[in-house]
């Protein structure tokens, strides 16, 4: 199996360290200018990703090729990104794949919707709907950098006043009043499609869930995803002192027909035993 080369116009990941890195495009005959020296590009040219490449001061860089969240972390940004973390559970929670068709609103910088993009491949679409031209410009550009544009299909247009799109396997929110999208979902949704909603605050994710249950929605379940790295070294191993903490509530559903809907008064009845049944635990532990 041969390596793939870099080409002129192919994006690099420069890295120095885990702090300092760049996504540059390779442009024949520029240079790449940084605090440790420049960078020209024509000796990127033909090389092998991860071969390393030194600046005019002698400083050497790696160079890699870009994967995913690469290109999500290093989204132009006119508003906040979906961060992998996020990004992930969304992507599992929502059971997407190759093939699968996908509504996502709003679209923001367009980080989240690349993930998607990436996993419902050539043979899929995403649907992605945002308000805001400028946002939606941006993201447009970023789609374009990390060549995923081809299965996302980008629309304008207010998502709580309906859905175009029907027969889908999974609806994606990011929205400040997902509750209003809410029954729209569930007539464009596939029986057992997933709705998915990324919200900041505890109190979207109350109304969203209120929402869910009373549109016809069962498995109901928020998460909250809190990640920290590791600071690794014998003798000294410890986690950083910095965290990426809260970032949102990730609330996931899945859909049945609604003339069949008692499971979720069974579902909520044997989640109020479990916490009763947790706190009587906890009540003989404090004991």
């Amino acid at each position: 199996m041969t390596n793939e080369l870099i080409a002129d116009g192919d994006y690099v990941l420069i890295y120095l360290d885990a702090r300092r890195t760049y996504m540059i495009k390779v442009q024949a005959g520029q240079t790449f200018h940084t605090h440790k020296g420049y960078l020209k590009m024509d000796d990127l040219i033909d090389k092998e990703y991860g071969e390393p490449i030194k600046s005019s001061l002698g400083v050497t860089f790696a160079t890699l090729k870009p994967k995913l969240t690469d290109y999500m972390m290093k989204s132009g940004r006119n508003t906040q990104i979906v961060y992998p973390k996020d990004a992930a559970l969304i992507v599992m929670f929502s059971g997407i794949g190759p093939g699968s068709r996908v509504f996502e609103s709003g679209t923001g910088t367009g980080a989240l919707t690349s993930a998607l993009a990436h996993y419902v491949g050539s043979t899929g679409k995403v649907y992605t709907y945002e308000f805001r031209p400028e946002f939606q410009k941006n993201a447009a550009k970023n789609l374009q950098r990390s060549k995923l544009i081809d299965n996302v299909e980008m629309k304008s247009g207010d998502v709580t006043m309906g859905i175009n799109e029907k027969d889908l396997d999974a609806v994606i929110l990011d929205l400040a009043v997902p509750w209003l999208v809410i029954p729209h979902a569930y007539e464009a949704l596939k029986p057992s499609g997933v709705l998915v909603s990324f919200s900041p605050t505890i109190d979207q994710v109350v109304r969203t869930t209120e929402a869910l249950r009373e549109a016809g929605f069962v498995f109901i379940e928020t998460v909250e995803c809190l990640m920290r790295t590791m600071q690794v070294e014998r003798g000294k191993t410890r986690p950083n002192t910095m965290m990426t903490g809260h970032t949102g509530y990730i609330t996931h559903a899945r859909k049945i027909i609604k003339q069949y809907c008692s499971e979720p008064l069974v579902a909520e009845a044997v989640n109020e035993d479990l916490v009763e049944e947790q706190e009587k635990i906890e009540e003989i532990s404090e004991e």
